[in-house]
Parts: structure tokens; sequence; C-alpha cells
């Protein structure tokens, strides 16, 4: 088996993976895992990851693997699907340009103006600053209880949960769900205090559900579950996005949205893997409330689900809550893609540790 997972490492690289081997074989696991869980259709009654953090206490730091799940056959599948990715359509030949159109290149200089003006999306930083670099250092030495906004609180316990190499648990996703939330509801107040900033879209009205909504609903669902009292004192079709993380089979974070502003159930999984599920669920959820609240269906007209084609992918089996906390955060702002990818990972988790113990999210990338 160790041949076949080497061709098929040889094979990604060659289709432009670009982390090393020992991630390549946590993300291989993970990905079979996911695929016996999924057909298995089991969830957890534990609405956190429980399990995979009892397997991550023997080594903290260790990328961590599934042998049970990647079996020949797991591995061959992988194979020929890479092979196949590889025969598709080749990318065009370079272009050379007629006369014509370097003649309407030209022209299409006097759009320079407008494209001055719009401030063009930077690089995410390698790094903090150095004063901010060690007060996240400090926080991670720091014990007890390290910050608190409304009903949610990070420990000692869960802030190690944005180390290296680590699942993150609710209690990170909550409170980084809450600080978005907050940064909404404060930006809607003074629309001049919480502006983005480094051309960034500034904080739409949004609602955000923690992550034991998607568990209510989907094993209790809407009646049973009473998820009506969820938004006893919220109008959500008020609202122009709601935010929902989804935990899938107490293995994987995934991120989604209901898009009342472009009308779409949008979901984004930095696994890439068909979620079905999540379309299906929130529509009957959205007709189930407005019958609930509203006493007639909810109309679906021009509604779309949607997967973003190019959503960022993790390399590795244990980044995918940070992925799902950083696709909320931008779509909170409104964004229609994402600025982050594999490589800024280890970046985007001492940010979010800053950000917690601060309780705010910072206005730049």
């Amino acid at each position: 088996m160790e041949k076949d997972m080497k061709e098929l490492y040889h094979i990604r690289r060659s289709a432009g993976y670009k982390s090393d081997f020992d991630s390549f074989r946590s993300l291989l696991s993970y990905q079979a895992q996911l695929e016996h869980l999924d057909k298995l259709g089991a969830l957890s009654p534990s609405p956190s990851l429980s399990d995979l953090r009892a397997k991550a206490r023997d080594d903290e730091f260790r990328r961590h693997s599934f042998p049970d799940h990647v079996d020949p056959d797991f591995l061959q599948r992988a194979i020929q699907r890479a092979q196949d990715a590889l025969k598709g359509p080749k990318p065009p030949k370079p272009f050379v340009p007629s006369l014509d159109q370097l003649r309407a290149a030209r022209r299409a200089k006097d759009e320079e103006i407008e494209e001055r003006l719009r401030p063009k999306r930077k690089p995410l930083p390698t790094s903090l600053p150095p004063e901010d670099e060690a007060e996240v250092d400090a926080l991670f030495r720091k014990k007890g209880v390290i910050s608190k906004i409304a009903r949610e609180q990070v420990s000692d316990v869960d802030i190690s949960r944005l180390r290296p190499c680590q699942w993150l648990n609710d209690e990170i996703i909550n409170f980084y769900g809450q600080l978005i939330l907050t940064r909404s509801e404060e930006s809607k107040e003074n629309p001049g205090a919480n502006g983005a900033g480094g051309g960034r879209k500034k904080p739409l009205n949004v609602h955000y559900f923690s992550t034991f909504f998607w568990s209510k609903l989907k094993g209790q669902g809407y009646k049973q579950a009473r998820m009506s009292k969820w938004t006893k004192k919220i109008d959500i079709f008020s609202k122009d996005v709601v935010l929902i993380p989804v935990n899938h089979n107490n293995a994987h974070w995934t991120a989604a949205a209901i898009n009342f502003r472009k009308k779409r159930i949008e979901s984004y999984d930095s696994m890439g893997m068909e979620r079905g599920q999540v379309f299906k669920l929130l529509r009957q959820y959205l007709d189930e409330e407005h019958r609930d609240k509203k006493k007639k269906p909810f109309d679906f007209t021009g509604w779309q689900d949607y997967i973003l084609p190019d959503t960022p992918q993790q390399e590795n089996g244990y980044d995918c809550g940070v992925f799902t906390c950083q696709f909320l955060e931008a779509l909170s702002r409104g964004e229609e893609d994402f600025p982050f990818s594999q490589v800024n990972m280890p970046y985007l988790r001492r940010k979010m540790v800053w950000e917690i113990g601060h309780a705010k999210l910072r206005d730049e990338p």
C-alpha cells in the first residue's frame, strides 16, 4: 500500500498539490474516513468532535491518520480518479492576439481609471506584527478562561485547539461565530464605526446559528427539536445572510449559508464532498420556519443551491474547522470568493487566537 500511496502522491503533485508527503498521508486517511462515514450514514450523538479529540490527546502535535479506512481498493480508486483528472481537457494554447484584438486592447485602456479606483486584494501576510505575535504566545501560556463574549467563552484547553495540527471544537467555532455576529450588530447600530479596512467589504446584516443548530435539525427535525424557539426574538427573513457551521458525522466541519440577498442556499466544503443533504434540510427548515413565523409556505421561486466551483481545499486532515471559520467570516461581509488557501492556515490560526483573546475581529485581513 505504501507504494500505491507514493504513486498517488506523485500524481497529485504533478496536478498541483503542494504539501509534503506526511500531510498528504493525513489528507488521504481523512478522506477515506469521511467516505466510510458517508457510506454508513452514521451520526454521533455528540455535536462536537469529541471522538477525534480523544484520539488527538495521545500526541497533540502529530498528524493523524485512520489506517483502518485506507485499504488497497480505496487507493486504487483514488489513483484512477487522479489519472482520469490528468487525462482531462488540456489548457488552450498560448493566445496570440490579432490586429483587431490589439486595437480592442488599446481601447480597453480607457478602463484603467476605474481599475485604479478599485483596490486590489493583497496576499495575506505570513505573520502578525511582532507585538501581536508575542500576545498570541502569551495567550497560549495563559490558564483558565481566556476570553468571553456574550454567552460564549474559551478556556486554555479550547484555545490549544488553535495550535498546529489540531481539530477545532464547538467552543472555538461558536466563539468565532459570536465575534462575527457582534461585528454585524455593531455595524448596523453605528455604520461608520466598523467599516472593513484594506479594501474589504463592510459587514452585512447577518445571523449566526451555533454548531448545535445543525445537529438538532438533522437529528430531530424542526418540530421535535422545537427549532422555532431558536428564532423567538429574531426574524431571519429580515437578514442578508444566515450563517451555519455544519458538523458532518462528528468528523468534519463545513460552512453553510442561507443567502437572502442572492436567493441561494450555499455550502462550502474544504474537502469538496457532495453535500446534497445540507441543501435538502435547509430548504425544509426555511419552509417550516416561514410557516411558523409568517403563516404561509416559503416562496422558493428563483432560489438555487450553490457551491463555489473553486472553493479553497485543505491539504491535510485537521484544518477543516479553520477553513469553516474563515468561510463564515468572509460570507458575513458579502464576499463572493475567498482570499486564502492551505498555505495561509498557520497564519490564520494565530490570527484567530489574537481575535479570540481580544474578543474582536481584526479590521485588516
